[in-house]
């Protein structure tokens, strides 16, 4: 009988490919699982977080590619298997904040590019993970999502258009993958302590004419817990997903969040 504590370790030497693994959520998740002994492979487009994630883990692979790109994610998937050998884990975690203004000011551009990275991003490497999850013998996909992917948030459509519909796509593809031991679920952090939610205060702070201090505690008076999650705290969810104790859960929507109550 598998011990409690014992259901809650990952198994070894699984084949990860985490999208936007070289900082933030994505570096929290490649950190976590390589420490629990993960073999793990990332792709970002930031070139000097890169260089840093090779030299902090030199077991590791890193490779450029802009995931709503056809041909840098048919390159990335081709270079996971050359060094993976097969894949047993996809972390679809690339996402951009995208345009914060009302609809008529958003630059149809700008919304396409949210939308392309954010959610065909997703369903990209989907396209090509899945095959390998499949050869695999079954395997899991975490989709992160957002607050904003449960609820409405005005004056950022792009981004909560897209993280809605990375909610869809899980739920629909737990239905078509979990005859194949393929588990899909999405992740919804809320308030993310780090520079990209800083961005975003102080661009809805300067649309609305506050201070970066006053647009902050109105974020935070919306959370239950009145307080951002970390990238760790993320990062511990997807631990829990892919060990023991969560392999009977796929198809759902997994809020790290602290409760937030609207946007």
């Amino acid at each position: 009988m598998t011990t409690p504590l014992a259901s809650l370790a990952i198994p070894p030497g699984l084949r990860v490919v985490i999208t936007a693994g070289a900082g933030g959520i994505g570096r929290a998740i490649a950190d976590a699982l390589l420490a629990h002994g993960a073999r793990v492979m990332i792709c970002d487009v930031d070139r000097a977080a890169l260089d840093e994630f090779r030299a902090s883990h030199p077991s590791a692979r890193a490779s450029f590619a802009d995931v709503s790109q056809d041909d840098d994610v048919a390159r990335l998937f081709g270079e996971a298997q050359a060094f993976l050998g097969g894949l047993d884990v996809l972390v679809n975690n690339a996402g951009i904040a995208g345009p914060t203004g009302a609809v008529e000011e958003i630059a149809p551009a700008d919304w396409r590019r949210c939308i392309d990275v954010c959610l065909t991003g997703q369903f990209l490497c989907a396209h090509h993970a899945v095959p390998m999850l499949k050869a695999a013998g079954g395997g899991a996909m975490i989709n992160l999502s957002s607050s904003a992917g449960r609820l409405g948030y005005a004056f950022r459509t792009p981004y909560s258009a897209a993280k809605w519909g990375v909610v869809g796509f899980t739920q629909s593809l737990a239905k078509e993958l979990g005859p194949s031991n393929i588990r899909v679920n999405a992740i919804l952090p809320g308030v993310v302590a780090g520079p990209r939610i800083e961005r975003v205060i102080g661009a809805r702070a300067e649309q609305l004419g506050v201070s970066y201090a006053e647009m902050e505690q109105s974020y935070l008076a919306r959370v239950s817990m009145r307080r951002m999650v970390t990238a760790q705290d993320v990062a511990g969810s997807v631990l829990y997903l892919l060990s023991a104790a969560g392999a009977n859960i796929s198809g759902q929507s997994l809020g790290v969040d602290a409760n937030v109550e609207t946007l």
